[in-house]
């Protein structure tokens, strides 16, 4: 999950663990109208990309012939395929709001709509015997769902940065035992793109019962279990999250949906399953009672397949189209005052399934910098196994150039053409680092590590080591071939904003 800071809402003085009388409080307006005003941005949006996406197509294909009579059925056709296009994303749900706001199923849904546009116009050009010209579906097309895939992504940063600021949250309230709730309450203080904003909480214990430690602060406590509809009215909250526990089961969270249903309040049952997309998860009836079955993570297989291809193919073309840059870097660093030695930078790594191979990276450092090394290891900025400074000594004028335009990274290319690793993965991580690992955190080693990956794009050097592993191991348990694309979209923008490259 992602998270968010604590909805300012909550009143200053309700600090962790303060409980708050189950009477006080006004009711407060509730915070969902934003939903329906984003879905209203949306419908406004792929509107305007279908009309601009028919248009460059009918200009592009027909030029100054654009209002000849021969053309005219061409015209009607750039006139409908907007609303075409919002009916085919009506019907792949794209704007439902349960595929919105985070996840990569928005953006599946919209490629979806693309390929599905693409058979609608086949089946309707040969039922009609309309000679529709391939060079307009050729430039329609592709332009419509590439840019109604761009223009929803930056519509969703703007929500985003909103969240970041504490604006436009879901009011939530957890309800379950102490360490989850705190647990869970943590997370999403510390993460800022999920847009929920905890609001307080319902434990089991009663009013005077004092809670028990816990790793980390509380939210306001509300009530008990029994208290979670007044909680509601109280705090204004539009959701209600329940953590796994035996109070909460069965007919006790039907009865609480029937409560919430009265106000369309969302109710969610958190799952006890850890970074586990609903892509692995289905509801199915086993003997009329609805079972959760997870399936197992897509390492084999097709898609596996095309993965690699498209690793090595990728790898190749920007080699070849990035040349120039190549030697251009490699030059600059050789006649960079002070620096001298190679410009290609070799250290052992550790690959899939615990291989060790050779990683190439432009060198950013002076040549003594392992000998150095010892000396700084009390200012690491970092927890965990990683070591990274901010001011990094060792770190030339040319080399914290590179690192913040990432462009130290390039040679790597040659690593994924060799398939030593793929474009998307997890971090490559030293030998020493491998050794101490737990033996959860082994499981990031059965896939080939990446260029980029989830860690890159989600902060890198500004993230906590726990977190880093968590990012991998999530991006292990749930790839996909559409993670991979937006993933690889989103480097783009770390790359651009330098976050976390130190």
């Amino acid at each position: 999950m992602n998270s968010v800071e604590v909805a300012p809402a909550v009143d200053a003085a309700a600090v962790a663990g303060h409980r708050v009388p189950t009477s006080a409080g006004p009711a407060r307006p509730r915070r969902g109208g934003w939903q329906s005003r984003y879905v209203a941005t949306l419908c406004l949006v792929d509107l305007a990309v279908g009309l601009v996406s028919a248009g460059a197509a009918m200009l592009l294909r027909f030029g100054q012939e654009t209002a000849e009579p021969g053309n005219r059925g061409h015209l009607w056709l750039t006139i409908t395929l907007p609303f075409a296009w919002m009916l085919v994303l009506t019907l792949n749900r794209a704007y439902e709001t349960r595929y919105l706001f985070v996840g990569n199923d928005e953006y599946a849904r919209v490629f979806r709509s693309g390929l599905a546009l693409i058979a609608a116009l086949a089946v309707v050009s040969l039922a009609f015997d309309f000679r529709l010209a391939r060079g307009y579906v050729v430039v329609a097309m592709p332009l419509t769902t590439v840019a109604g895939v761009a223009m929803r992504y930056l519509v969703r940063q703007r929500l985003h940065r909103s969240w970041a600021h504490g604006e436009r949250l879901h009011q939530v309230i957890l309800v379950g035992h102490e360490v989850a709730v705190a647990e869970l309450a943590g997370r999403l203080r510390r993460e800022r793109y999920h847009g929920l904003g905890v609001v307080g909480a319902c434990l089991p214990y009663g009013a005077t019962d004092p809670p028990r430690p816990v790793a980390g602060p509380l939210p306001p406590v509300l009530g008990t279990f029994a208290d979670v509809a007044s909680a509601v009215t109280r705090t204004g909250a539009d959701t209600v999250v329940v953590l796994s526990c035996p109070e909460m089961a069965g007919a006790a969270l039907r009865r609480l949906g029937w409560q919430l249903e009265r106000d369309e309040v969302a109710l969610i049952v958190a799952s006890s399953l850890v970074d586990v997309t609903g892509d692995r998860t289905t509801i199915r009836p086993v003997d009329g009672l609805p079972m959760l079955h997870v399936e197992h993570p897509r390492l084999k297989g097709g898609p596996r397949f095309v993965k690699a291809v498209t690793d090595r193919v990728s790898a190749l073309l920007l080699l070849v189209s990035a040349a120039p840059l190549l030697l251009a870097i490699a030059l600059l660093i050789r006649l960079s005052p002070g620096a001298g030695g190679p410009a290609i930078f070799r250290q052992e790594r550790v690959g899939r399934n615990g291989r060790l191979f050779v990683i190439y990276k432009f060198r950013t450092m002076y040549l003594d910098a392992e000998e150095r090394l010892a000396d700084l290891l009390h200012r690491n900025d970092t927890d965990g196994e990683l070591f990274k400074m901010r001011d990094d000594p060792r770190v030339t004028p040319v080399g914290r150039w590179l690192r913040r335009l990432s462009l130290d990274e390039l040679p790597q290319l040659v690593n994924v053409l060799r398939g030593d690793m793929s474009l998307v993965g997890p971090r490559p991580p030293l030998p020493r680092e491998v050794a101490n690992y737990p033996p959860d955190m082994r499981r990031r080693l059965v896939v080939k590590p990446g260029l980029t990956g989830l860690w890159q794009v989600s902060g890198r050097s500004d993230l906590s080591w726990e977190e880093s592993i968590r990012l991998d191991l999530s991006y292990v348990e749930n790839w996909s071939l559409t993670m991979d694309l937006a993933i690889l979209v989103r480097t783009l923008s770390a790359v651009l904003r330098s976050s976390g490259a130190y």
